[in-house]
């Protein structure tokens, strides 16, 4: 098999996943199989997560058997057919969701169908088509929107942060009252979810605090271990590893303070605790799962009588939401929560009409003092 203007030694070739002279009993789906484990490997050499590689290859799978065709067969209408059928039905995944479904056919499509990789000749050869790119402008979801979660999905206000927090509190109560053994797992709750709001803390972030994390404030010495948390778990840009950044504290926050010391000094020691450096463990002695942490939440929700759709990661927007009305600069608010661009941080942004309020009192105090009126 003759191959010009192309590099044979790509991860991901034709050439290094088809041995020359072999023949197969099924060669459509050889091939296919080969063109799966080739774009594994172009994404393996760019360090891509095993369970996204995972997740792309199910989803061309998934394609691959909606439409009963390999990718050399494969037509624009094809593919149109098969993201309609997913947006209808009792359950339509949501537009998101179904951009990143398109995101992810047109990475494979662009890597079968790239001279590079040798697939367009050997679909030739073999089958007398090759692949061709299906999706494009005319046939994609536009991104119009910067915002496209559900819009249940938000801030949580002062009062509701107090009143999850307050029954949080109450269930962790009621556990020692009852005598009963989840008593000190239900203060590890409570204590879990205000460190995620006071530290606008990503799930897997407060998943992976361990002791040595914790930071002491030179400049504020009364805050003691939390002064700042050193964040080794952030969100990592796609093939990098978890970005580190560090959190300080800010004076609002202040009052997590004490109940932060007393887990560590008091309740923590409790469980068994031996050579562990995780700040939050379960009874049995191992690190508290995400999953626990959004279990915690969901309780301490319906207990507070919450809108049901307010999930975990609302606590890191109502932070970021509470910092703004605190009069933070925009940019120490990015550092804070790691985010890589300034527009990110605003998505998360829900301030309250009272601070909007604030804002015009000030703007039209300094035109024309005499056209606010106080309520």
């Amino acid at each position: 098999m003759q191959h010009t203007g192309v590099d044979d030694g790509l991860a991901g070739a034709a050439r290094m996943m088809l041995v020359e002279g072999v023949s197969f009993l099924d060669p459509e789906t050889a091939v296919f199989e080969a063109m799966l484990e080739g774009w594994a490997r172009q994404q393996r050499v760019r360090f891509l997560k095993p369970r996204t590689i995972h997740a792309r290859l199910h989803l061309v799978r998934r394609f691959a058997a909606a439409s009963n065709q390999y990718p050399w067969q494969w037509t624009a209408g094809e593919v149109e057919a098969f993201l309609s059928q997913l947006r209808s039905g009792d359950r339509p995944v949501r537009m998101s969701t179904l951009r990143a479904h398109e995101c992810v056919l047109r990475l494979f499509m662009q890597y079968v169908t790239d001279p590079r990789y040798q697939w367009p000749d050997v679909c030739l050869q073999r089958f007398g088509a090759a692949p061709m790119m299906v999706l494009h402008e005319f046939n994609s979801v536009r991104h119009v929107a910067d915002v496209e979660s559900r819009p249940e999905r938000r801030a949580l206000s002062y009062d509701e942060v107090q009143a999850l927090f307050d029954a949080a509190d109450g269930l962790a109560d009621q556990a020692r009252a009852r005598g009963r053994k989840g008593g000190i797992t239900a203060l590890r709750d409570s204590i879990a979810l205000k460190t995620v709001y006071a530290f606008g803390l990503r799930r897997r972030e407060a998943w992976g605090l361990d002791l040595p994390d914790l930071r002491h404030n030179p400049r504020i010495r009364h805050f003691q271990r939390c002064g700042a948390l050193f964040v080794r778990w952030g969100k990592g840009s796609r093939g990098s590893p978890p970005k580190r950044r560090t959190v300080l504290l800010v004076p609002e926050m202040d009052w997590v303070v004490e109940p932060f010391e007393e887990w560590l000094e008091e309740i923590r020691p409790l469980l068994n605790t031996a050579g562990l450096q995780a700040v939050f463990l379960t009874e049995r002695g191992s690190r508290l799962a995400p999953r626990g942490l959004n279990a915690a939440f969901q309780r301490a929700r319906d207990a507070a009588g919450l809108d049901t759709e307010l999930d975990l990661h609302c606590l890191r927007h109502s932070y970021v939401t509470h910092l703004v009305e605190f009069g933070y600069p925009p940019r120490f608010i990015q550092e804070q929560v790691g985010h890589a661009y300034p527009s990110t941080s605003s998505i998360y942004t829900d301030v309250s009409d009272e601070f909007r309020n604030r804002l015009m009192h000030q703007a039209l105090g300094a035109f024309a003092p005499f056209m606010w009126e106080a309520p």
